[in-house]
């Protein structure tokens, strides 16, 4: 198999299993695919030539500044999507070093790296226009942790801007196209609390079951002010599928 096309049946692969099905696993494609691409190929290849290839860009740790490495790579199904991933060996939501004390918050460095959606959608994308996923243990074929970056679906957006008011900053039931999600909101314009931590915190058994969580955060102007929110669900398809690479938000006015 060829480099090229070992690359696009991983990141074909690196999403939802529920669009992407078995026969990705039988093309025999690792679980560790995006682990061994991002440590073995774009990070030698920064290091040495300063070029991320095949990567979009890399970020080595500063541990002057608590920060940890991470890797943006574009989903080879197109559109507005790219892939934040660790270059540290990290399995997935499940993984207790997420939601430590003190601990690097890959998705609000994954909420600082929306502006390569510009690179795609040719101007920058509003942040009330951006949604990060994180798929659950059964709807990745991944074990190596990677937030997706794109826009969210206007119907979902329109959906949480409808509930906005009655989102508050602790966890509560909202439905979503016909699916039961655990909500919660953020405020200020960065990510600053970890939504892992949240999660694991504020969610009665999630703890124990993170591997069985999806999320998916989405930018959101409250009457407050900008902040984020937090959908959570467990029994609910990968947070994948609330998101739009064609990115139909970034052009719309309302």
């Amino acid at each position: 198999m060829t480099t090229a096309i070992r690359r696009a049946l991983l990141i074909l692969c690196s999403g939802s299993l529920a669009i992407c099905g078995t026969p990705c696993l039988a093309h025999g494609v690792p679980r560790d695919q995006l682990r061994r691409i991002v440590q073995q190929e774009c990070v030698p290849d920064w290091r040495s030539a300063h070029d991320p290839a095949p990567c979009v860009s890399v970020t080595l740790p500063d541990r002057a500044r608590g920060a940890d490495g991470y890797a943006v790579l574009a989903d080879i199904k197109g559109g507005a999507h790219y892939l934040l991933i660790p270059t540290r060996s990290i399995g997935g939501i499940e993984s207790p070093e997420l939601r430590a004390p003190g601990t690097f918050n890959y998705l609000e460095a994954a909420w600082e790296q929306r502006r390569v959606l510009k690179r795609t959608v040719g101007h920058p994308v509003p942040r009330e226009a951006v949604g990060l996923a994180v798929n659950s243990i059964p709807a990745r074929s991944q074990d190596q942790l990677h937030i997706h970056i794109s826009c969210v679906r206007p119907s979902v957006h329109d959906a949480l801007a409808a509930a906005a008011s009655r989102i508050g900053p602790t966890w509560s039931s909202v439905a979503l196209r016909g699916w039961r999600y655990h909500a919660t909101r953020i405020m200020g314009r960065q990510l600053e609390l970890n939504p892992f931590a949240l999660l694991a915190r504020g969610v009665p058994d999630a703890a124990h079951e993170m591997g069985r969580f999806t999320m998916l955060i989405a930018g959101m102007q409250f009457r407050e002010g900008p902040g984020f929110i937090v959908l959570a669900g467990s029994s609910v398809p990968g947070a994948e599928l609330l998101l739009d690479p064609k990115c139909a938000l970034a052009g719309r006015r309302d």
